[in-house]
């Protein structure tokens, strides 16, 4: 899901759904050692490695976010930009370079309720006007943009449709892992399902490539 610029005014006087990570987190400051270079995209392309550091770093990580990791770094579905995974099962963020090498993780609170699709009509609601179980946290691959909050903080939006964005908690994880890799350009984020199987939505993805 591409992002247009002029649907920011809009949202400025919206209230959010949001991702916040809930440290204590993992901060890695230094670049990590660089992976092997990226192949091009294709169905024969030789499956590229994770980073050697980055999986000692994920070693506690959930097999859903490992495996969504492996894939992305695989097909190159990220598209040479930084991207994120959010693990609603295992509540973590990990936050990664273009390249692969991981950022930077912390615990993340995300939807209220169990659910892995958007409410429907929820550009035209309030966040106020959900019930309990409408507050979900849609699973899904997302073109993030930088953009600020209602105070002018700087936050990461994921999906103007769905009021998802990156916030600002804890505000050291955000200033020393989330700003330096998102807060200037686009990026990629994947927020993992946890009501349905993690190869239905990776396999959607890959199909919707072809």
């Amino acid at each position: 899901m591409l992002f247009k610029g002029k649907k920011h005014a809009p949202m400025a006087c919206t209230a959010l759904l949001a991702i916040f990570a809930a440290g204590p987190s993992l901060s890695l400051a230094a670049p990590l050692a660089p992976s092997t270079e990226a192949t091009p995209s294709n169905a024969t392309a030789a499956p590229a490695s994770v980073n050697p550091a980055t999986s000692m770093a994920l070693v506690s990580a959930s097999p859903d976010a490992r495996q969504a990791l492996r894939w992305v770094v695989e097909f190159h579905d990220n598209q040479d930009l930084p991207f994120v995974i959010v693990d609603k099962k295992g509540g973590r963020i990990f936050v990664f370079e273009a390249n692969g090498q991981l950022r930077g993780a912390s615990p993340a609170l995300t939807g209220l309720a169990p659910g892995d699709h958007a409410i429907a009509g929820m550009d035209q609601r309030s966040v106020a006007s959900l019930r309990d179980y409408e507050r979900t946290t849609p699973a899904g691959r997302f073109v993030s943009e930088p953009g600020h909050n209602l105070q002018g903080e700087a936050i990461v939006w994921i999906d103007y449709t769905a009021k998802l964005a990156i916030h600002r908690l804890p505000v050291s994880f955000y200033e020393t892992v989330v700003g330096p890799v998102l807060g200037k350009s686009r990026g990629i984020v994947y927020v993992l399902p946890e009501t349905q199987p993690l190869q239905r939505m990776l396999g959607a993805l890959q199909l919707s490539q072809r």
